[in-house]
């Protein structure tokens, strides 16, 4: 992973977006100085077409007096894409080898950092009812976005993205059908509320936050990408600490714990897949 050095760009509006994202720290309290300056700074230029806004300074005014407007630029700063069992071998190896040792324990925590709008915590519940887990499981769905969160929370999505999440499932060695874990109507489709009954939904920053609980697992897929080197770092030290002994930890297929300071704490579980297990 690198550390994202900054394009060239023009003085003035990078030093706008800065003083912006300084705004948006002091304000609020969500830090967005140490991400990977290219992306974010592409993300804050779509918000201000999408915003109507004339220039950074003209944003930062209205963000930093109406919360609403700061909701609707937060979620045009961070990214929120994904799909149920995205990767499939990522999910299989989990199934395959992850949830035999899991079933070990009698009670088990999962952290799913950076959840965004819900697909993969229902990916993880799906996976953990199959296997007899879900009822002695807690899992922490945690993302900066009020909006994600709040999506997560509903588990609906569109009907239309259903033959991508049901070939996702199989794939990801499904044995039953997707259908059998939601409901369908008006061109949408609700997952089953009891899979959500055990997890706790959270405002949480890779970037300001500390740990909060133990756990066995610690998620946390194509977030570290968007982050400098000092940030990735911080994250990275978050996940250990927050894992067990012999925790497991998964990252997306573009990242990695090879250039961390915390990478001798842990050793290649699946490493195809990305996923990793503290020593």
């Amino acid at each position: 992973m690198s550390d994202g050095e900054p394009e060239e760009a023009n003085p003035r509006e990078e030093a706008a977006l800065r003083a912006l994202l300084e705004g948006v720290f002091h304000t609020y309290h969500h830090d967005f100085r140490a991400y990977a300056w290219p992306s974010l700074r592409r993300r804050a230029e779509t918000a201000l077409i999408k915003m109507g806004a004339a220039s950074f300074e003209d944003v930062t005014t209205r963000i930093l007096t109406d919360r609403d407007a700061f909701t609707e630029f937060l979620a045009y700063l961070t990214v929120q894409v994904s799909e149920m069992f995205r990767d499939p071998p990522f999910f299989k190896a989990f199934r395959d080898q992850v949830i035999p040792v899991l079933q070990t324990y009698p009670s088990l925590r999962l952290w799913l950092a950076g959840c965004g709008p819900g697909e993969e915590l229902y990916s993880f519940a799906i996976m953990l009812r199959e296997a007899g887990l879900l009822e002695r499981a807690t899992i922490y769905a945690t993302d900066v976005s009020a909006s994600a969160l709040a999506s997560a929370r509903q588990g609906i999505y569109e009907a239309g993205r259903l033959p991508g999440f049901s070939a996702n499932y199989l794939a990801a060695g499904g044995k039953e059908s997707l259908a059998r874990y939601y409901t369908a109507g008006y061109g949408s489709v609700r997952f089953d509320r009891s899979l959500a009954e055990n997890v706790v939904f959270a405002d949480h920053s890779l970037a300001t936050d500390q740990v909060f609980a133990e756990v066995h697992v610690v998620v946390c897929r194509n977030v570290l990408i968007y982050f400098d080197g000092k940030l990735q770092h911080r994250a990275t030290q978050l996940f250990r600490d927050s894992l067990i002994r012999r925790g497991f930890l998964g990252l997306g297929s573009k990242e990695s714990l090879d250039f961390c300071p915390v990478r001798p704490d842990f050793e290649e579980y699946v490493a195809s897949e990305k996923w990793y297990r503290r020593r």
